[in-house]
């Protein structure tokens, strides 16, 4: 991953979005992937593993680029492309979710897994993100970052945030802000 750390904290899918900074992509090689999901691995049901291939990293691209897409469809009301949703179902159903019933020796248990690659089950675990986000009524609430020079999207908790992180950009646009003022002096 680049020395730019993705910013976290947001709906999965919106951290998902966010790995394309205006310097580049946080997700270019399957180290990255794997970097990333280390990073978000407290919020995935799989464990991070040991190897992430070329394949896996396509399938989590795909997902976030019609995730983007889609989003920003839909947070403004539009109507998404048919494409893109497709898309986000397609790789759901790539790796399923299901409930697997156990005997755990007093009474029935369920874990619910997905089968298939690693680098599947998280496409089709982010994809159902993405689902669960478009569908939510607080997608309007999505806002990008006013800072010149970001492109992230936040979901905004209060309605007078105007900045991806307070620390990242607000910080350098009070800063730029200042210097103009005192410049002019």
């Amino acid at each position: 991953m680049s020395d730019l750390v993705p910013l976290t904290g947001e709906p999965l899918a919106l951290d998902l979005v966010n790995t394309r900074p205006t310097a580049g992509d946080l997700l270019a090689t399957p180290d990255d992937l794997r970097a990333w999901w280390a990073l978000q691995a407290d919020r995935l049901p799989d464990q991070v593993p040991h190897a992430v291939t070329a394949a896996d990293l396509a399938s989590v691209r795909a997902v976030r680029e019609h995730t983007a897409r889609a989003l920003d469809h839909v947070r403004r009301g539009d109507e998404p492309l048919a494409a893109d949703l497709d898309a986000l179902n397609q790789a759901q159903r790539a790796a399923p979710a299901i409930n697997e019933l156990v005997w755990n020796g007093s009474a029935v248990a369920s874990t619910r897994s997905r089968h298939g690659s690693p680098g599947l089950r998280l496409a089709a675990f982010l994809a159902e993100t993405a689902a669960e986000l478009l569908v939510d009524p607080a997608v309007t609430r999505i806002r990008e970052c006013e800072a010149d020079d970001c492109v992230m999207l936040f979901l905004a908790a209060h309605p007078r945030r105007r900045w991806c992180s307070a620390t990242r950009c607000g910080n350098r646009v009070r800063v730029a802000r200042h210097y103009q003022r005192n410049k002019a002096r």
